[in-house]
């Protein structure tokens, strides 16, 4: 089964976003991971290489004291080696319709642990830089929804743990290890859930 019969035509990408703030409209976008998810020859999703970029935050934004101190961003590091969020968005989003072109994907869907977060600074985002977003406006798969299902568990960490997954807490909070660890659980998730009307017989 290629991809894009998996997901209604669509190409599942993993987003973590961190931000200095819960408001997309006001606060930054510091860092930002996407992972792309393929299909083997067995019919298995599995998560592809990261694409992953560390962002200034944009002229004018909020930045809550809180948010820096929990994600412990450092925003006037230069060693961050962050850049303009449209450079980041415009490289993204080129590996995503690249992606989508070659699976011959209709749109791409968010897929991410309170997806609706990551979703709503992602279109901030691209408003800013003027840039066409590949993703679903408003359609996503939430790893907390699948977590309950599947584990009794909504807590990132939790859930992991409970999926057999190895979790370093220590790197936590990160957008690079944590949309890392959110593909592995999707995928998981995803593959030990037999799909049974593309599996009927004529």
């Amino acid at each position: 089964m290629p991809i894009n019969e998996r997901i209604r035509g669509y190409l599942p990408v993993v987003i973590d976003i961190e931000t200095s703030g819960f408001n997309h409209k006001t606060d930054a976008m510091l860092e930002i991971c996407a992972v792309i998810i393929g299909i083997d020859n067995a019919g298995k999703l599995y998560p592809k290489e990261p694409e992953h970029f560390h962002i200034e935050p944009f002229k004018g934004a909020n930045l809550e004291p809180a948010a820096l101190k929990f994600n412990g961003i450092d925003v006037d590091n230069p060693l961050r080696g962050a850049i303009d969020e449209k450079l980041a968005l415009s490289a993204m989003f080129k590996a995503i319709r690249n992606e989508m072109k070659t699976e011959k994907c209709t749109r791409s869907i968010l897929i991410g642990h309170n997806a609706f977060f990551d979703l709503g600074f992602l279109y901030a985002a691209s408003e800013r830089s003027k840039l066409k977003n590949p993703f679903h406006q408003f359609s996503t798969i939430d790893t907390v929804s699948l977590s309950a299902l599947a584990f009794g568990e909504t807590v990132l960490a939790k859930a992991i743990a409970k999926a057999g997954i190895e979790f370093d807490n220590a790197q936590a909070h990160s957008a690079l290890y944590d949309t890392i660890k959110t593909a592995e659980l999707f995928c998981q998730i995803f593959n030990d859930f037999e799909f049974h009307s593309h599996q009927k017989t004529d």
